[in-house]
């Protein structure tokens, strides 16, 4: 009995970082790779007419709009998943942007990412809907502002109640 009551902190901790990680492990990605997509810098500097003119050659429509909304979508919701805000609906999002980038334009190169294959892209997916379903965990702006995985009705009166 005292070996369950010694490990349930240490399970409480591990729980609470381990969120943080996965978190920390889709926001960076999607915030340097939206940064390159907005504003032409980093690893990957398109730049919006760039990727527009990428996504216009796989055959998407309206490539500027699109190049706009999947640069915002991984610009932005890097940072909210970084800072731990709105985490489940950004990762939904997300899931849904990376599934569409494997689907599109990284299956036909098969697997390694090396190739250009859905490796990283299929990853960033998991990872996303994990999120989504999980929520930003503990350590969060999130849980910090409103005490609960994001903001409810009810979310006044358990904190009027608390005082």
């Amino acid at each position: 009995m005292v070996q369950t009551e010694a490990r349930q902190p240490q399970s409480e901790t591990a729980t609470q970082w381990s969120l943080v990680l996965v978190r920390l492990a889709l926001g960076i990605p999607m915030l340097i790779g939206g940064a390159g997509k907005v504003f032409a810098i980093g690893p990957k500097p398109m730049g919006i007419s760039g990727f527009a003119n990428f996504l216009a050659s796989l055959g998407v429509p309206l490539p500027i709009a699109a190049a706009w909304g999947v640069g915002l979508i991984e610009l932005v919701g890097g940072f909210l998943l970084l800072t731990g805000l709105a985490v489940r609906v950004t990762s939904a999002v997300i899931a849904i942007d990376m599934f569409v980038a494997t689907v599109l334009y990284h299956l036909p190169n098969g697997y390694p990412a090396a190739s250009g294959g859905i490796e990283l892209t299929l990853a960033l997916t998991l990872i996303a809907a994990a999120l989504a379903l999980s929520g930003p965990g503990t350590l969060s702006v999130e849980r910090t502002l409103f005490d609960q995985e994001g903001p409810s009705p009810n979310s006044s009166q358990s904190r009027t109640s608390d005082r």
